[in-house]
């Protein structure tokens, strides 16, 4: 394929573009994000001390702001003592990408910081599980809610006049309340979670519902099927590719609210690393950590989309973005 086919509206892309521009877009920002680092004339804003000469008040390795370095330099002139030396850096903030690529090693095997603390590993499990069962739940809840809503009118209205209601309003709020009821521990956690994504999921999928093809009801109705044979048969099986998606969608969604739950309660989990982390100033093992969070919703997404492609192989959609 060439590469103006790439920009024809709905021109479907071939596997080897695709491949292509799926790693084109962790390259790019990965090239912009080593210039900012490697290349001086781009940013670099401070000087890292590297000989600190007759000034008093600088250190070797300390970072400061250009501005603050240059009248080091003419004060140390002026007097004819030794000039201080250093080379631009950017702000210990803004780690280079193979400070970070080096953290995802050694944020492992990097001891807590306290003695009550976790290790990474034990901090990602930890999250992990806070992810799963609070969408467990709501999953249990929302999924059979949000089928019902699309099926039924009369359920829809009685049901979703509230969840639009309720889903304005933002999960972190009952994170008090949620300590008052369950405790310090994960249950608030799950809680937010579950708050988070339980109402948009049942307005999703009884969205999804509703465009069902309405001609396989109306021929099932012919054939003379009963409501609940409706909903089994026909409404479920017409449905349970796009519900699928669905599931996949939210649960990223799931994942957003994971660092604010995790500030709830005891402190735990890889937001509790990130927190200690970022308080020694070790911001590269702070971008590892982070990364690694994206890394693993991002593997768990390509994971269900392969069970997907393989469970709903006749799913024109799946087929499209596969």
């Amino acid at each position: 394929m060439r590469q103006h086919d790439w920009f024809r509206v709905h021109k479907p892309l071939s596997r080897s573009a695709k491949t292509f521009l799926g790693i084109l877009s962790f390259v790019l920002p990965v090239v912009v994000w080593s210039i900012v680092s490697y290349v001086p004339q781009v940013w670099h804003p401070q000087v890292n001390i590297t000989d600190p000469g007759s000034v008093d008040y600088l250190q070797v390795d300390m970072r400061m702001d250009r501005a603050g370095f240059d009248q080091a330099v003419r004060e140390a002139q002026a007097a004819h003592q030794a000039v201080p030396q250093g080379h631009p850096a950017n702000p210990i903030y803004l780690p280079a990408p193979d400070e970070v690529a080096r953290a995802f090693y050694t944020s492992f095997t990097m001891p807590p910081q306290t003695a009550d603390g976790e290790w990474l590993s034990q901090s990602l499990w930890h999250s992990i599980q806070i992810i799963f069962w609070g969408f467990m739940i709501s999953s249990i809840i929302g999924v059979p809610l949000g089928v019902l809503c699309g099926t039924y009118a009369a359920i829809a209205r009685i049901s979703e006049p509230f969840i639009e209601f309720f889903r304005y309003l933002p999960a972190p709020a009952f994170g008090a309340l949620a300590v008052a009821i369950l405790g310090i521990y994960d249950g608030p956690k799950i809680t937010i979670i579950v708050i988070g994504t339980l109402f948009q999921q049942v307005l999703i999928i009884s969205n999804t519902t509703r465009n069902l093809d309405i001609a396989l009801v109306e021929a099932s109705l012919t054939l003379g099927a009963r409501n609940s044979q409706l909903l089994w048969h026909v409404v479920l099986p017409g449905i349970l590719p796009d519900l699928y998606r669905d599931q996949r969608i939210l649960l990223g969604w799931a994942w957003t609210y994971l660092i604010v739950a995790e500030l709830i309660g005891t402190t735990s989990g890889i937001t509790w690393f990130i927190t200690q982390q970022a308080r020694y100033q070790h911001f590269a093992n702070v971008y590892a950590a982070i990364m690694m969070i994206g890394i693993i919703g991002l593997g768990f997404d390509m994971i269900l989309a392969a069970i997907g492609r393989r469970v709903f192989p006749y799913d024109p959609a799946g087929l499209k973005a596969a």
